[in-house]
């Protein structure tokens, strides 16, 4: 190393602040189901803590035990629910232009062509009417909402929506477990398991539909699509549709199932570090941020992650030299957007998209975590007040020195 590039003496390099921090339970609370799973002898195959969690869930969903189905992950629940709505092959499915990739290779994979709307510049969802008016310019033979960094849709209105169109709606709710409800409506949601959401079971995936007979098609499928109904037209062990193997594990189960424990008291917590962070960061930017809003199916009740929207491309751009010169973590959420990405561009059709351009301009991931101590908040309010806002830089100041009290 040459002198130019020597480390100074003396000086302590902050430790990187990352992201995102998964939050599942620790081997000890882990060890209950394990040992269940093990004097079972069941490990996989819709074993009994798989049976017991989405028994849990039904309950928790208000629905009966054959509308619910777990999954090996929310990509193939997404994936296996387009198959068992039997549209016809190459269908146009609509679904947002700024979504993570995932809900477009579902669509993909499951055979069909994704049509990419606008969202809301409120929400920045996919909403009803946007849908309505990009079904008049293209029609389409589904729609896949996406509860947008787990704010939750008005199923109401999404049913309102089937019944006017006819079209069957999917929403893509992988972030929002405890937040995603049928609220007394009908619908199909598929919800994401994975470590770094709110309702950890490492990987997972889960299905919850008051269409007829549409979860039990998807864990048929699940099941490389092997019949598993005495009452069915095809026998026991007959090769009733192509499937895949996408079912949840035991071991998965026990992790889920762990989680469900504890899982209200991580949403109230996740709920105060959210409030805690917004009110801290509008301080500190003098009030230049931008918040998702509420969707009409009420409250993000356990957040996962935390991003602003930034008054320009170039303050976020500012932004994001700043955190990288602390070494705090941020992400471009959702970028480029589907329509952008060579695997996808030319798989898809594309409608004019002008708000969920103006997001992808903008929008920047924070650190948001369980367990984020005192002094790493500090340090990323501090990061967004040096930012050069259009606000006097003496407001900026005053907020580095005395800044909002956060919650240990």
């Amino acid at each position: 190393m040459t002198a130019a590039h020597a480390v100074p003496t003396g000086v302590d390099m902050p430790e990187p602040i990352p992201l995102l921090v998964p939050c599942v339970p620790a081997p000890h609370e882990l060890l209950p189901w394990l040992e269940r799973m093990h004097a079972a002898r069941h490990y996989s195959n819709f074993g009994p803590l798989v049976c017991e969690l989405e028994a849990t869930f039904a309950t928790q969903f208000q629905v009966a035990g054959a509308q619910v189905t777990t999954v090996a992950n929310a990509t193939l629940g997404l994936e296996l629910v387009l198959q068992a709505l039997d549209l016809p092959a190459g269908s146009r499915i609509l679904l947002p232009s700024f979504t993570f990739v995932a809900t477009a290779t579902a669509v993909l994979r499951a055979g069909h062509v994704p049509v990419l709307a606008d969202v809301d510049a409120d929400s920045w969802m996919l909403t009803p009417d946007i849908a309505s008016a990009a079904h008049a310019s293209m029609p389409v033979a589904a729609v896949v909402p996406v509860a947008t960094f787990g704010m939750p849709h008005d199923m109401q209105a999404w049913q309102q929506f089937e019944a006017q169109t006819g079209l069957p709606v999917v929403i893509d709710a992988a972030a929002a477990y405890g937040s995603q409800w049928l609220h007394n409506g009908e619908g199909t949601l598929v919800f994401s398991l994975h470590t770094t959401k709110s309702m950890p079971a490492i990987e997972g995936g889960l299905v919850v539909s008051s269409r007829p007979g549409l979860t039990t098609k998807v864990r048929q499928l699940s099941n490389f699509g092997i019949n598993l109904e005495p009452t069915a037209g095809v026998p026991v062990g007959t090769l009733a549709g192509a499937g895949t193997n996408a079912k949840m594990s035991e071991y998965h189960a026990a992790v889920g199932l762990a989680s469900l424990q504890q899982w209200e008291r991580h949403a109230q917590d996740r709920k105060a570090l959210q409030a805690d962070l917004m009110q801290f960061l509008n301080q500190c930017s003098g009030h230049n941020l931008q918040w998702q809003g509420d969707g009409t199916g009420g409250p993000l009740k356990a957040p996962t992650l935390l991003c602003p929207r930034l008054p320009s491309a170039h303050i976020r751009s500012q932004l994001e030299q700043i955190c990288a010169q602390e070494k705090i973590t941020v992400r471009r959420w959702y970028q480029p957007l589907l329509e952008h990405m060579p695997a996808l561009h030319s798989r898809c059709l594309a409608l004019p998209t002008p708000v969920a351009h103006q997001l992808a301009d903008t929008l920047l991931g924070l650190p948001f975590f369980l367990g984020m101590t005192a002094a790493q908040r500090e340090r990323v309010g501090n990061a967004v007040a040096r930012v050069q806002w259009s606000r006097p830089a003496g407001r900026l100041t005053a907020c580095v020195a005395h800044p909002v009290p956060l919650a240990a």
